[in-house]
């Protein structure tokens, strides 16, 4: 598992300036004006650092043990009052109502349980906190796509760590949270072409 690791952790590495221009401008929309304590599960290599501001508390949850050096280069230099710790979204160990904001992007569809993942994140929010998230989605049910979602799947999950492309998410978050704003839109990806993002609160 370690040498798997190390080379998804390479390979997320190598795909960073793609997610700077795929994803770029919508995180520099969701991330502003952030402050306080911001947690942040399956922060990779740190792709979302340059979108957050200084002076901020960031606490970074990534269980792969190979992340942390590409983590720690994108801190260097920066104010934030950081700290990296390999703690999974079910199990943050964080104290109840800690968090201002939580931070996922292109994480939730790899988590073994979202409606547990997303409990968690609850607890650990303040009360009138956020969850910012960008993820990737299931097609509609009726689509071409989606029937492409499922049939790939096992082969996905097995390169993308644990990567599911057919995810409801949408709908978890809707299920865990009484408000949440989405936006909708596609990155002309193949199989994982629909994506959402928004803020969910309690």
């Amino acid at each position: 598992m370690s040498l798997y690791q190390r080379y998804f952790a390479h390979t997320l590495a190598w795909g960073d300036d793609a997610q700077h221009r795929l994803y770029g401008e919508r995180k520099q929309r969701l991330f502003r004006g952030l402050a306080g304590t911001v947690v942040e599960i399956g922060p990779g290599t740190g792709v979302n650092l340059p979108y957050l501001p200084d002076d901020l508390r960031w606490i970074g949850l990534e269980p792969n043990p190979h992340m942390r050096g590409y983590i720690r280069e994108r801190l260097a230099g920066r104010s934030l009052d950081a700290e990296i710790r390999t703690n999974p979204a079910r199990d943050t160990g964080l104290p109840d109502a800690c968090a201002d904001v939580v931070i996922s992007t292109l994480v939730l569809c790899s988590v073994p349980d979202v409606p547990e993942a997303l409990a968690e994140l609850r607890r650990i929010l303040k009360p009138g906190g956020r969850l910012l998230f960008i993820e990737h989605v299931a097609a509609p049910d009726d689509s071409w796509l989606c029937t492409c979602q499922r049939g790939i799947r096992p082969l996905w999950r097995r390169l993308g760590d644990g990567c599911r492309p057919d995810r409801h998410t949408e709908q978890a978050l809707r299920e865990q949270f009484a408000d949440v704003s989405v936006e909708r839109f596609r990155t002309g990806l193949p199989v994982v072409s629909p994506h959402i993002m928004g803020t969910a609160r309690m």
